[in-house]
């Protein structure tokens, strides 16, 4: 018998009290101070957290990216530490401990333990039965245009709370995992890094003989033409839209995530195996230039906001060339901004890549794909580690945080 098993069979055999949120937590909305009045916000030094706080920082947080001042403070004052904020429009679900006193956005509602709560509830506990809760919020959102999760509602909400040495021991279990996800996603933002640093250091040939060639000058650009995703069916002839190059595709592809009818590809242009796709618009600069080496059987149909690139080099040496600093560096001066930044061929032909000969660019894309297959494999690498270790600790999270109630049990 576990450690868990034996607390529950000692503490609360017979089920565990449960209580609504309203009994145990004050729960209020967050607000933002009028930006108008700048001394709300000048030299302030009072955390006041958003959305992009959790998204930049995890969920146990004790600082925030802005600050407001004691004059943009209502005269409720600040939630103390050790509060949970859970959003409840939007984003809804997202939520955090915040350790500090603090303020958020209206976006939040905030939850503070009440002072006769305070040796009954460990709020690191309650932290990771919020996970719980942010899934019922998903699913009780109100059927209007903005998605809004009812306070009333919400405030009814009832919980187990078992006794302190049970909360305890599944606090202990559940930030063992939580370390051991962290520790991976560390080593991969690491070895991301390397990456990006030996990608760029292979491929710049810094102080060797290598002759570097406008890309026109050794190479065909074609573009796409127009389908729209109402056009995409799920079996077919395969198809790459603009969008999934940034959201799907790698350094390079077999099979194609989308597909449109025979008939409609007939209509359309293709990138043959062996031929590079790349991507010329998008919502910002940085999104522009990045290419995938189609290396499958079929022919693949291209968006007209993409490239296919034909020529005699390596497709993926070109694709990983595409992702490096010296590319970018190249064609962003070509690239016209707007609400959609685009580039045309003529932008792409004039850039450089250095040509090697064909056994080098293999060696160096060889190199290269070990790297790739470590910190961009779905299937393999750390990526795969961690969804796996992910779906371990949410399965274990819901065993432990389901408890019956003492009039169940009995």
């Amino acid at each position: 018998m576990s450690k868990i098993d034996e607390l529950i069979a000692k503490y609360c055999s017979d089920g565990v009290e449960w209580y609504s949120l309203e009994s145990v937590f004050d729960i209020k909305n967050g607000y933002t101070p009028s930006k108008n009045d700048k001394e709300n916000w000048e030299n302030g030094d009072i955390p006041w957290f958003r959305l992009e706080d959790i998204r930049l920082s995890g969920k146990v947080l004790n600082d925030s990216i802005q600050h407001i001042t004691k004059k943009g403070v209502k005269r409720g004052g600040l939630f103390p530490a050790n509060s949970i904020i859970l959003s409840t429009t939007a984003t809804i679900g997202e939520h955090a401990l915040i350790t500090v006193p603090s303020l958020a956005n209206q976006q939040f509602t905030y939850f503070v333990r009440k002072q006769e709560f305070d040796n009954i509830l460990n709020i690191k506990f309650f932290f990771y039965y919020m996970f719980v809760i942010a899934k019922w919020c998903k699913s009780n959102v109100n059927e209007g245009g903005f998605a809004i999760v009812s306070t009333n509602s919400l405030k009814k909400y009832e919980f187990p709370i078992p006794p302190l040495p049970v909360q305890e021991e599944i606090v202990r279990i559940l930030d063992k995992f939580t370390a051991l996800e962290a520790e991976l996603e560390a080593e991969l933002e690491a070895r991301t890094r390397q990456y990006e640093y030996y990608r760029n250091q292979l491929l710049s040939f810094e102080g060797k003989d290598v002759e570097w060639k406008a890309l026109g000058d050794i190479g065909e650009f074609i573009r796409g033409k127009r389908f729209v995703r109402t056009d995409m069916i799920e079996s077919g002839f395969p198809c790459i839209h603009y969008g999934e190059m940034y959201t799907y595709y790698n350094v390079f592809a077999k099979e194609s995530k989308s597909f449109i009818s025979e008939e409609l590809a007939k209509k359309l242009r293709v990138a043959n195996k062996g031929d590079v796709v790349i991507v010329a618009a998008g919502e910002t600069i940085e999104d522009i230039g990045k290419a995938t080496a189609w290396l499958g059987d079929s022919d693949v149909v291209i968006h007209d906001a993409c490239f296919t690139f034909k020529s005699s080099l390596n497709p993926k040496f070109v694709a990983y060339f595409s992702r490096t600093k010296l590319f970018h560096d190249q064609i962003k001066r070509h690239i016209s901004s707007g609400k959609i930044s685009a580039i045309n061929a003529k932008g792409l032909e004039k850039a450089k890549i250095p040509v090697p000969p064909l056994d080098e660019q293999e060696r160096i894309v060889a190199i290269l794909d070990k790297f790739d297959a470590l910190v961009n494999g779905i299937s393999t690498g750390l990526p795969a580690e961690i969804q796996a270790r992910r779906q371990q600790y949410e399965y274990y999270r819901g065993k432990l945080l389901t408890f019956e109630p003492v009039a169940v049990a009995q």
